[in-house]
């Protein structure tokens, strides 16, 4: 089965580009290295915030200051446990299903979930909104557990069409289906802070797999977005 990826440029107005990726494979993947994991959390903190201190000092600021001095530790512990945290299998999350005991066979959508992640071109935020939607195979997954994956698959260096797609693929793998789709709405600060700084635009990306590669499928899940 193929999947369509869409990628939509809100400010440009840009015409839609649709075509098929075949994305089951590692190339979507974040990159990493073999020994990604070799040191623990605590080792990895230890030596960004040492770097993170040399970055300070060639900007010439004064690490002495009371404001600065624990600058270095705060940001290393935020890139490992906090924004950065969704690169760890580890912290992977674990899928509650329940039996579907009522049958229910519909689009069932939650969206408006908070996208907070990082572009891995510049390290700046990707802020936005994601809609995800399934068809349930005979099992639901607990309603959290959909903000919990799309919350795991952004805190990482991240690319927005990856990210799409990352979030559909483990959809796919907690509800053993491939009737998932996804949408993610978003603002870029490695483009309004900086660069065009046009704060106004949003990229729209959007992967449908399953039967929402349908017509039908496809328009009444964006019907329910709005």
């Amino acid at each position: 089965m193929t999947n369509n990826h869409i990628i939509i440029d809100q400010k440009d107005n840009a015409e839609v580009m649709e075509y098929d990726t075949g994305h089951h494979g590692s190339a979507f993947d974040t990159p990493l290295r073999a020994d990604a994991f070799d040191l623990d959390d605590d080792t990895k903190m230890e030596l960004i915030a040492g770097h993170f201190a040399g970055i300070m000092q060639v900007l010439g600021m004064d690490l002495q200051d009371d404001s600065l001095k624990d600058t270095p530790k705060r940001v290393a512990k935020m890139y490992v446990k906090e924004i950065f945290s969704g690169l760890n299998p580890a912290n992977k999350p674990k899928p509650t299903l329940f039996k579907n005991p009522f049958q229910y066979k519909q689009i069932l959508v939650e969206k408006n979930i908070a996208v907070f992640s990082n572009c891995e071109h510049h390290f700046l935020p990707i802020v936005g909104k994601a809609h995800v939607a399934y068809i349930s195979n005979g099992q639901v997954i607990g309603l959290s557990k959909l903000n919990r994956i799309v919350q795991y698959c952004s805190q990482r260096p991240q690319v927005q069409e990856r990210l799409t797609i990352q979030i559909a693929n483990l959809l796919k793998e907690a509800l053993g289906t491939d009737d998932v789709a996804v949408i993610i709405d978003a603002y870029h600060h490695c483009v309004s802070s900086r660069g065009v700084r046009d704060a106004g635009s949003t990229t729209i990306t959007a992967e449908y797999c399953g039967q929402f590669l349908n017509t039908e499928t496809k328009s009444e899940f964006l019907k329910y977005i709005g």
